[in-house]
């Protein structure tokens, strides 16, 4: 048996473990790091392209961070807290770039606008009120609305496409959105690890069991592609593992993970197999989502591009599957039930059958259905121009509410032992978008007493300017630091252009 030794083990080499890597090397460049992934690359489940969006969530667009209230208002805490959020990734992403630690923005993040579009008058009064709650705000200050049909044409042409002129529609855009490909963003900070002194990566290895020995150190227990164990005695843990980490929080038996379980949705794109098609489109547009659809099945027609590569997609189409990643085992979800979240999971399926009839639609439409779904983007879509391919798998997390009873959850929540010592990521969206403000948070929790320490105080602030701030509360601030994200990742390229 093979045995090392680290400050640091990071388990799983997607967009959560390589920004904590980042950070935590940025911090203190003497810390020791490892990092171990099961697959043979780096970023080849959610965090690679093809498994998720790539739409850098800052709420310009998404439509269910801003839900309607009773009153016909809209509740908007939840798309500050992602936009700022999404600021700070910003930052340190710039941050990196001016250092070198980076390559050139245009190879992990792009301009593409951010729109909404909807149909119908409830959906439009809707998205009226949306807009007149967050474009008075700096945070939403560059929103614009329309309701015409020639303005809304010239931010989206396919979808304008033999649309009748009486047809209510609306629409919002930010000009700024990205397109985010955190496959390259994780595969980039690794080339960059790998540079440096005290990291090493270990692919093709499995986490068998973790156990804490008497000095409070994680005993973590590997296995290799030729069988082989390994075992890593570390001072910290982060389980970054996508939908692998509810398993492996469970094998470390810490108390905080009790009562916690996962709800496994895949998720499935139609892609355009036309590039002449996918050039006259350049936006994220996103809709409403069907009742009962969970929050990642909000539809979108969306320009990526990935690995250098523009394509556009349709969807994600909702799917269900037991497994818990997209190279998983089909026993994930009945594995993960334990004595302790089994009344949680009894529960969350008994008052949530709308969404579970709502999955068994999906998985049974036929491709003509799809196509249809895609034609309410885009009118004049043809079956013959999309084929589907799978996108990533996502487990939504289920635990214990006030009263004892289970509870869905659609979003993402770090789970930190009280020593420190261990920290887990579970849920999905706005996931690898606020990567950053979550793994900052996890080192204020499990860092704190060297983060209270003058040093990385002022490094954190070299990292991200607002570091310590409200960007909602001083619009100066966010002024400035907008200006310099925009400026720095060549996200106001597009402006310039058109002003040209």
């Amino acid at each position: 048996m093979t045995a090392k030794s680290a400050d640091v083990l990071l388990v799983g080499a997607g967009a959560m473990s390589t920004t904590l890597g980042m950070l935590l090397k940025q911090l203190d460049p003497t810390i020791n790091l490892i990092m171990v992934e099961r697959l043979d690359h780096v970023a080849h489940e959610s965090t690679d392209g093809w498994n998720n969006a790539g739409t850098g969530h800052a709420a310009y667009c998404e439509l269910n961070y801003t839900p309607e209230q009773a009153d016909g208002s809209v509740n908007t805490a939840k798309a500050f807290a992602i936009n700022s959020a999404f600021e700070i990734s910003l930052q340190f992403w710039s941050y990196l770039v001016e250092q070198g630690a980076m390559p050139s923005p245009e190879q992990f993040i792009n301009p593409t606008p951010h729109c909404s579009f909807v149909w119908g008058e409830k959906n439009v009064n809707f998205l009226r009120t949306r807009y007149e709650a967050l474009s008075k705000t700096q945070s939403f200050t560059d929103m614009e609305y329309s309701e015409d049909h020639d303005v809304i044409r010239q931010w989206m042409p396919l979808v304008m496409q033999n649309r009748s002129a009486d047809e209510k529609v609306a629409a919002t855009r930010v000009r700024y959105g990205s397109d985010v490909d955190f496959g390259s963003v994780a595969r980039n900070m690794v080339k960059y690890l790998e540079q440096q002194d005290g990291y090493e990566l270990l692919l093709e290895h499995n986490v068998q069991d973790l156990k804490k020995d008497s000095d409070g150190r994680w005993n973590v227990t590997l296995k290799d592609k030729d069988g082989k164990n390994v075992t890593i005695n570390a001072g910290f843990v982060f389980l970054g593992a996508g939908g692998g980490a509810l398993p492996l929080l469970q094998k470390s038996d810490v108390p905080e993970g009790k009562g916690y379980g996962g709800f496994p949705v895949s998720g499935m794109w139609l892609v355009c197999k036309r590039p002449e098609i996918a050039q006259q489109h350049m936006a994220k547009v996103y809709g409403t989502a069907p009742i009962g659809a969970p929050p990642m099945s909000v539809p979108h027609l969306d320009t990526r591009v990935i690995n250098g590569e523009k394509a556009l997609l349709f969807g994600p189409f909702a799917g269900f599957t037991t497994k818990f990643l997209k190279k998983g085992s089909m026993f994930d979800l009945p594995s993960s039930i334990k004595s302790d979240n089994l009344s949680s999971i009894l529960s969350v399926g008994m008052s949530n059958m709308d969404l579970t009839r709502y999955l068994i639609s999906e998985v049974r439409q036929s491709h003509t259905a799809r196509c249809d779904s895609l034609r309410n983007f885009f009118p004049d879509a043809k079956d013959e121009d999309w084929e589907l391919a799978m996108a990533g798998q996502r487990v939504q997390i289920i635990k214990k509410d006030e009263k004892g009873k289970g509870k869905l959850e659609f979003g993402t929540e770090a789970i930190t032992t009280k020593d420190g010592s261990l920290a887990a990521l579970l849920g999905a969206s706005p996931g690898a978008s606020t990567s950053v403000n979550t793994m900052i948070s996890i080192i204020e929790r499990c860092f704190a007493d060297r983060l209270a320490t003058d040093e990385w105080q002022t490094k954190m602030k070299q990292m991200v300017p607002s570091y310590g701030q409200s960007l909602t509360e001083d619009d100066v601030l966010l002024k400035d630091v907008r200006e310099r994200t925009l400026r720095t990742l060549k996200l106001d390229r597009e402006t310039e252009q058109a002003e040209a």
